[in-house]
């Protein structure tokens, strides 16, 4: 590694980034198990590392994922796993200042496990991620399982051209910070043309101009963002955090990206844990009403959302739990206690073979009337 020209600036820690932080942390600590249990060698990959800590004493991402992996308490039963932690960081003194940390908390755990493997570049983005999917394509070979974490500042460091190389095996995933607000801001310069295009692989952002509303471009954006990490990255399944300050003013979305409904259902849960402050919240939308993610969970939308999915049908607790993983921002856990059962005590569904009213076992098929409804309550 080249050495620092400069003296690294470390910033403070804005409420936003310790969310990120936070939703990390919790999924983590569920994907590294999940992963290890079937899989030989896996990869975290921190794009856009910085330099490990903010001013206050708080850690960044990248030892957020060291420590989450080490002190996790299933980390002994992960030991057939080979884990390998890749962070990049363009800047050269943030990189160096992430290498010191990286080794005082390596000198700190000794004797540091055999299968835990760290990697450290200086690198932009686009020259690694390159660099490496090039070297896997070469070999005739598929990139291990990886969860690439994708933080970047601006809008020109994340061509979709690149992100689509980066996800192109079968067992990628993607947590990508999109910049909402400097998007939609940015659309309009004059030297927004090729960053945007490379953003979002098409010209289609310009069609964005025609809308009448500010909200109505904003949430163009914000579509044709996630269509594109659906068609071109062969998303299947993905789930979008929208994040508010506290003016209500939209700053940016986090897009989830995956091919698997565990690794969604688990990433929703993580996400429903972080309860909003007075700073920030993270929301979304579903069957026409605002869905906030937090520690109170207003199911509302969901009824809703049921009852006209479903409308006239009878099917089984698991398509419904399928259903609401894949298509809604609620997770598996919010299903039957907490919607299924309220809606069952309201009369609004019933089961034929339903052993004991209010539990919901495998097999158990609901009945949903046939008109369909706005508001439940």
């Amino acid at each position: 590694m080249a050495p620092a020209q400069k003296p690294v600036e470390l910033r403070d820690r804005p409420p936003h980034t310790a969310a990120k932080h936070s939703l990390l942390r919790t999924y983590l600590g569920a994907w590294f198990p999940i992963m290890a249990k079937y899989n030989q060698r896996v990869m975290f990959y921190d794009a856009f590392a910085g330099p490990g800590e903010y001013t206050g004493g708080e850690v960044g991402s990248p030892m957020i994922a060291l420590q989450t992996l080490l002190d996790h308490d299933h980390f002994a039963a992960m030991r057939q796993t080979e884990f390998f932690l890749l962070f990049n960081e363009q800047d050269a003194a943030c990189a160096a200042h992430l290498d010191g940390l990286v080794t005082e908390f390596r000198e700190a755990r000794k004797p540091w496990p055999p299968n835990v493997m760290i990697g450290i570049n200086n690198a932009t983005f686009i020259e690694l991620t390159t660099e490496m999917t090039d070297h896997v394509d070469s070999s005739n070979r598929t990139l291990v399982p990886t969860f690439a974490f994708v933080d970047p500042v601006g809008v020109k460091a994340t061509p979709m051209s690149v992100l689509q190389r980066l996800t192109g095996y079968p067992k990628g995933e993607l947590l990508v910070y999109f910049a909402h607000e400097f998007v939609t801001r940015f659309r309009g310069a004059r030297n927004a043309g090729q960053p945007l295009t490379d953003l979002f692989g098409t010209e289609e952002y310009k069609n964005a101009s025609l809308l009448p509303t500010t909200t109505q471009r904003s949430q163009y954006l914000h579509d044709l963002y996630k269509r594109q990490l659906h068609d071109v990255c062969l998303f299947p399944y993905i789930q979008s955090f929208a994040m508010y300050d506290n003016r209500g003013k939209r700053v940016y979305d986090l897009f989830y990206c995956t091919r698997e409904l565990i690794g969604l259902d688990r990433m929703k849960q993580a996400m429903w844990k972080i309860a909003p402050s007075g700073d920030f919240s993270f929301r979304d939308r579903f069957a026409g009403m605002e869905v906030i993610f937090g520690a109170t969970v207003d199911t509302e939308p969901l009824r809703i959302g049921l009852l006209n999915q479903f409308a006239g049908q009878a099917v089984t607790i698991e398509a419904i739990t399928d259903y609401v993983i894949a298509s809604t921002p609620f997770a598996s856990n919010h299903v039957k206690r907490l919607t299924l059962a309220e809606m069952q005590k309201q009369d609004l569904i019933s089961s034929p073979n339903q052993a004991r009213k209010n539990f919901y076992p495998n097999g158990t098929i609901i009945v949903f009337p046939p008109i369909q409804v706005r508001r439940t309550r």
